[in-house]
């Protein structure tokens, strides 16, 4: 099955707002073996919806469209995919139903006009219920292809892929499904990965493929089968042992921080952060994994000494001695915020992320991660890039990597 994935809304095209809806929507097709061909983006136009949905549905057997479902007179999707159709707009009871018991969870809701015109839907379509929005889905049939319609609003555009778009995809793929499993690399450059699994890759049989993807401070593997799942299962075995000792983790999306969640949460310890170069990152890591509560404590931002000293108890003769990226001060910040968080273990980062402030003695890539523990602190240095995105990246990911081995450790002791 082949996709195409169509955002709408002149603010996507100003740049006023990020399109998330086509990231999330490819990667929860991925996982079924659907490939997506291209992501678009098109004006509220009633025109140029039209015509974008003609050239994917030319193109592809699956369409998803996002965006332009609001309950104002600005939002014109409906009406024209209606139009396009060839259907009307219809009332719609159980529609209606789902739009009233969602505003009677909000005490200033209530049904006017503009909700309930939420309910009138193009009569041919099949009703997607939208738990989270007044918005339903839309799902189109024409001639073996499908054309799915769905609100921009990003969460609601989530709930309604996952919950009830993946599930009507999956059906109609029936058995025929592409199989992937994913794992990421740490600290191997791309091209050396590549080079060290050039024999592995020669072994594949038709239908597997091994894919690279680099990211700062790891490299994802996916492994990809067109054939029988115990082929698929045979070759990730062999995989694992090809990367000969090289450090790893597995996560069904390829991202690391999941799988540190699973096992931080596996080691029964309590964690927390203070952050300076990362400036929050690594705590914004953390809690994007559901179950994060389950053993993140909390953090804080050190940016300025003032908060190093005050709040998380750095002295500030080290601070005038050694500099605030320095072992010294990065011991110090993880063992602050343990104390003040109560935390089993804590980890710390404070460096040189760039453009500016560089030194010979300290150039811009410079970062000290520190953690901190039920035997004391430690501290690592580590030199990055020149660039700010990445150096963040970086140093994000290897203070969750630290931080994940001191809490095995110590368990496995």
């Amino acid at each position: 099955m082949k996709a195409i994935i169509i955002t709408i809304g002149d603010e996507i095209l100003l740049g006023q707002i990020l399109d998330t809806n086509s990231r999330f929507a490819a990667r929860e097709l991925a996982r079924l073996g659907v490939e997506t061909l291209r992501m678009e983006s098109v004006s509220d136009e009633p025109k140029e919806i039209r015509r974008a949905a003609d050239a994917a549905l030319k193109e592809a057997d699956l369409v998803i469209v996002t965006g332009g479902l609001g309950p104002t007179k600005d939002d014109l999707t409906k009406k024209t995919l209606a139009d396009y159709f060839g259907t009307r707009l219809v009332f719609h009871e159980q529609a209606y139903r789902w739009v009233e018991e969602f505003l009677s969870y909000y005490p200033q809701g209530s049904m006017n006009e503009y909700n309930r015109g939420q309910a009138m839907l193009p009569e041919n379509c099949v009703v997607l219920h939208n738990r989270k929005g007044t918005a339903a889905g839309m799902w189109f049939e024409r001639e073996g292809k499908v054309l799915v319609s769905l609100p921009g609003v990003p969460f609601e555009a989530e709930h309604l892929i996952k919950d009830e778009v993946i599930p009507l995809v999956e059906k109609r793929l029936g058995g025929d499904l592409v199989r992937y499993k994913m794992l990421t690399v740490f600290d191997v450059p791309e091209a050396e990965l590549a080079l060290s699994l050039r024999g592995y890759e020669a072994t594949l049989p038709q239908g597997l493929g091994l894919a690279y993807l680099p990211s700062p401070g790891y490299v994802r593997l996916r492994l990809t089968s067109k054939g029988a799942a115990e082929t698929l299962e045979k070759f990730w075995a062999e995989l694992k042992k090809a990367l000969d000792g090289r450090r790893y983790t597995e996560s069904e999306q390829g991202a690391p921080e999941a799988d540190f969640v699973r096992k931080l949460v596996s080691c029964g310890v309590r964690v927390a952060t203070a952050e300076s170069c990362t400036g929050g990152n690594i705590a914004r890591l953390i809690t994007s994994v559901p179950g994060a509560s389950g053993y993140f404590l909390g953090g804080v931002v050190a940016y300025a000494n003032e908060v190093k000293i005050n709040a998380l108890g750095v002295r500030a003769e080290d601070l005038q001695r050694y500099g605030a990226v320095s072992e010294a001060v990065a011991k110090q910040m993880a063992a602050g915020v343990r104390k003040l968080t109560g935390a089993d273990y804590a980890v710390s980062t404070t460096g040189v992320a760039g453009p500016d402030g560089g030194t010979k003695e300290k150039p811009v890539g410079t970062v000290w991660i520190g953690v901190a523990g039920p035997q004391g602190a430690f501290a690592r240095e580590f030199h990055f890039s020149a660039t700010r995105e990445r150096n963040v990246a970086k140093a994000s990911a290897k203070a969750l990597e630290l931080l994940l081995e001191a809490a095995s450790s110590a368990r496995k002791s």
